[in-house]
């Protein structure tokens, strides 16, 4: 449902029924399903057993990285968008897994590193305006939307952490880590 949804968040942001709408919907189809295909064979290459999350996630990465580049694209370079975002989404899942880094759903590393992978492709495959046509403004301009979104955003997060975290204790004891949060935060198990 997801993913069909997201044909009227890309395809609809046209605001008309024309030939970019068409072109967005079928490079949203298009990137979506070769990011999941990727991701299946990427996790078979490295040893694991391929999965319907994995295929699932595979999908939401290749949605989310064609997104900015889903109506200023060619179909080859969609393909190319949803592959090379899930190598990479995949790997820095891997990454984050070997840290200690607290992200449980890997909002970042599939999200965030997909969002990146897209915005910085669509500067490299944009019709007429993409570094491969040999036009250099358009991507310098995502490399430093890039950097000013990214310190905008790390930023506010860890002040908006720190604000509340002195309001509401974000992080509980390690008893309650223990015991789980099902019976130290909502006294219920089942």
């Amino acid at each position: 449902m997801l993913w069909f949804g997201w044909f009227g968040f890309n395809a609809g942001s046209a605001l008309a029924a024309n030939g970019v709408a068409a072109s967005a919907l079928v490079n949203t189809n298009t990137a979506s399903a070769a990011a999941m295909l990727t991701w299946i064979f990427y996790d078979a290459a490295k040893g694991k057993k391929p999965s319907a999350v994995g295929a699932a996630i595979g999908l939401v990465v290749g949605l989310v990285a064609i997104t900015p580049a889903a109506g200023f694209v060619n179909v080859g370079s969609s393909v190319f968008i949803g592959v090379i975002a899930a190598i990479i989404s995949n790997y820095a899942i891997t990454l984050r897994t070997k840290s200690t880094l607290d992200d449980t759903l890997d909002v970042f590393p599939a999200h965030g590193m997909g969002g990146i992978t897209g915005m910085l492709a669509t500067a490299v495959f944009a019709n007429e305006v993409g570094l491969i046509h040999g036009e250099t403004k358009t991507f310098l301009f995502h490399l430093l939307a890039l950097v000013i979104v990214g310190i905008f955003t790390f930023g506010g997060s860890l002040l908006l952490y720190k604000i509340t975290d002195l309001i509401v204790p974000l992080r509980i004891s390690p008893h309650g880590e223990r015991i789980g949060l099902d019976i130290s935060q909502h006294d219920e198990s089942y």
